[in-house]
């Protein structure tokens, strides 16, 4: 359920909302309704990733790919879905991180 959430409104989100808004969403999603630390730290990953790696393909197939390649091409990456797995796996770790934190403030003030 916690993947669900971040999932959805990171999706809303990152139409609307700037790239760090993600952060927000996995750490109060996490505070919220996370069960063990690998619950909020994996939900927030998976959920992030699949995110940006949706938007990302959202904005770049209308353009046949042609910024991603260049982009791609300025880092010496020898494809773009390299590229594409790289700025998801940086939104992944961001949101992944922030649920954990979100988790553990939960935790704390548990205590």
């Amino acid at each position: 359920m916690l993947f669900l959430i971040i999932f959805l409104v990171s999706l809303v989100a990152s139409f609307i909302l700037p790239w760090w808004s993600i952060a927000i969403i996995s750490f109060l999603a996490a505070f919220i309704g996370a069960k063990s630390w690998r619950h909020a730290l994996w939900s927030g990953f998976l959920a992030v990733f699949f995110v940006w790696v949706i938007v990302a393909l959202f904005q770049s197939i209308p353009n046949n790919h042609i910024l991603a390649k260049r982009v791609a091409a300025l880092f010496h990456l020898p494809h773009w879905i390299l590229l594409l797995l790289v700025t998801a796996l940086i939104g992944g770790i961001v949101a992944g991180m922030s649920a954990l934190s979100g988790y553990y403030i939960k935790k704390a003030f548990n205590k």
